[in-house]
């Protein structure tokens, strides 16, 4: 039996129709999971729904969770000590792990690398590694080594891969020029260049929210003067004014202070893109039925920024932060790669990029652009992370 026509705009307007479906949804399973039970969800869940579909996103999360994780980490999957250096083995090549070991008893399983024998080519003055097949450097897992302590209070003595005798060198990724293991010193700027971006987004976060968000909500003379701050820093070139602020760093300043001196130069120029965002939304906002009802209940300005405003758009917050962060790792690791930035013993992408700025080292040690490689996959992953968070902010959309 067919309902009349205006029957079936009441049953429409009352999600009655036919089925017990809302109207447009049909067949098509992805809207009907979203529609079915939706209000019965909270904002955090269907954004999470949303964002699981994204799978360079999820990739992305998966990848940077395993950096954040090395980097607190790194003092236990460290082989070799990073600061440790090897005289006989300066540019020495990556060594091939093997698995078996072939002996007058047999084949037997035995991880191990080879040790090198160290020629000079005196034509080329070089030096020239073959490997010694007399010389077997065992490798296992959970060696022991020095003491010392994860993450600066939990006291180990093992480490997760490594020679089982800590005084043969292993170089799994190569040495550099002072036979310093590679490997092992990527994993310890992993720290270094992962908190640098952190740490100044944190700050950039703090900067453009506060600033942003008087700007839009009080209007005025205060949005004039932030906007034209804004606008200034805007308009200066980024490397240039990069070079100058830590140009204006002492040389000889320690090497702890440089760290926090990199972060507060790049949080100061990082915030005006999120301060413009906060502002628009600020503006859009302070006219809602909520806000006005916040202000008539007799709530501070402070208050209704912090408890009703910033909430209500935290997932775009946290969106723009993770795109952010990129911009972060790439101008510590340029003013590191240039000299004017972190610099040794802090170890850092870009301080150990400085190993690559000499061509004809790149010619015979093309292993020292992995750290490049490194920052490539941390700025991927993260604008992976950043588009899916963006993508799932708004979950109705």
């Amino acid at each position: 039996m067919h309902l009349p026509f205006w029957s079936r705009i009441r049953k429409t307007r009352q999600g009655k129709l036919a089925g017990d479906e809302p109207i447009g949804v049909g067949d098509n399973p992805l809207l009907r999971e979203e529609t079915t039970g939706a209000s019965e969800e909270t904002q955090w869940r269907l954004i999470w729904r949303r964002f699981r579909r994204h799978h360079l996103a999820m990739g992305g999360l998966v990848v940077v969770l395993m950096l954040y994780g090395v980097a607190a980490c790194a003092e236990f999957l460290a082989p070799m000590n990073p600061r440790a250096f090897d005289s006989k083995y300066p540019y020495a090549p990556p060594q091939r792990v093997r698995m078996f070991h072939e002996s007058e008893e047999g084949v037997s399983f035995r991880p191990h690398v080879l040790d090198y024998r160290v020629e000079l080519d005196s034509v080329q003055m070089t030096r020239v590694f073959h490997d010694d097949p007399d010389q077997v450097v065992d490798l296992g897992f959970f060696v022991e080594t020095e003491p010392y302590r994860l993450m600066g209070f939990i006291p180990m003595r093992r480490q997760f891969f490594g020679p089982v005798n800590p005084d043969h060198s292993f170089f799994l990724l190569g040495a550099d020029r002072l036979g310093r293991d590679l490997l092992s010193r990527m994993i310890y700027g992993t720290r270094i260049s992962m908190t640098v971006g952190l740490i100044g987004v944190t700050l950039s976060l703090v900067l453009g929210i506060t600033l942003g968000g008087m700007s839009g909500y009080f209007g005025g003379w205060i949005d004039n003067l932030i906007q034209r701050l804004i606008e200034f820093l805007q308009s200066i070139p980024s490397i240039p004014l990069w070079l100058g602020l830590s140009a204006a760093i002492p040389p000889r300043v320690d090497p702890l202070m440089v760290y926090f001196y990199i972060t507060i130069i790049l949080s100061i120029l990082g915030w005006t893109g999120l301060g413009r965002v906060v502002r628009g939304k600020f503006m859009s906002l302070k006219t809602e039925d909520f806000v006005l009802a916040a202000r008539l209940d007799g709530c501070s300005s402070g208050r209704i920024i912090r408890r009703h405003m910033v909430p209500s758009f935290m997932s775009h917050i946290i969106a723009t932060t993770t795109l952010a962060i990129p911009h972060m790792i790439i101008g510590e690791t340029s003013l590191s790669f240039l000299g004017l930035g972190l610099r040794p013993p802090v170890i850092s992408w870009g301080v150990l990029l400085q190993e690559a700025q000499n061509i004809r080292t790149v010619a015979t040690a093309p292993w020292l652009l992995l750290p490049g490689a490194m920052v490539a996959v941390a700025v991927l992953a993260l604008n992976f992370l950043g588009d899916g968070l963006r993508d799932a902010s708004d979950p109705y959309a």
